[in-house]
């Protein structure tokens, strides 16, 4: 299991899996003051989180289901990346796509992190790609069914 280091200065608990076999860790809200998400507004939420994220790995903020699906409230770059050399506060850019305001309060789970393998690539400029069944075909090229 790798290791993240953390600094929290948000006073929230560490993020922590809500269940035995979750994927994410839900993150809080570390804001010093409610922040009211009129809708279809945005705001960077801070959550007093700084990483240090193994070479070779990055967090990804990804939203929370029951957030977006009781109060449309939802993480707007998702998933956002934390890449491994990035050493600022963690935070997460939420947007309200319901008709009602929102109001983040602090210590609110905003969020999940998910720790994600990666690897970099590297590129060979050749003439032409090999064939595949699909070819070319773009967003609905596959069918419904």
């Amino acid at each position: 299991m790798p290791t993240v280091k953390v600094i929290n200065k948000g006073g929230n608990p560490l993020p922590e899996y809500a269940t035995e076999f979750s994927a994410g860790l839900d993150v809080r809200a570390a804001n010093d003051e409610p922040v009211v998400l009129a809708p279809l507004a945005r705001a960077i939420v801070p959550t007093g989180l700084y990483l240090e994220i193994p070479r070779g790995y990055e967090v990804q903020v990804c939203p929370r289901s029951g957030l977006a699906a009781k109060k449309g409230v939802t993480v707007l770059n998702s998933p956002g990346t934390i890449d491994s050399d990035y050493r600022g506060e963690v935070c997460v850019i939420l947007v309200n796509l319901s008709s009602e305001p929102f109001t983040v309060e602090r210590g609110e789970r905003i969020a999940q992190l998910i720790l994600a393998r990666y690897e970099q690539i590297q590129w060979e400029e050749v003439g032409e790609l090999s064939s595949s069944d699909r070819g070319e075909g773009g967003f609905g090229s596959t069918g419904t069914k």
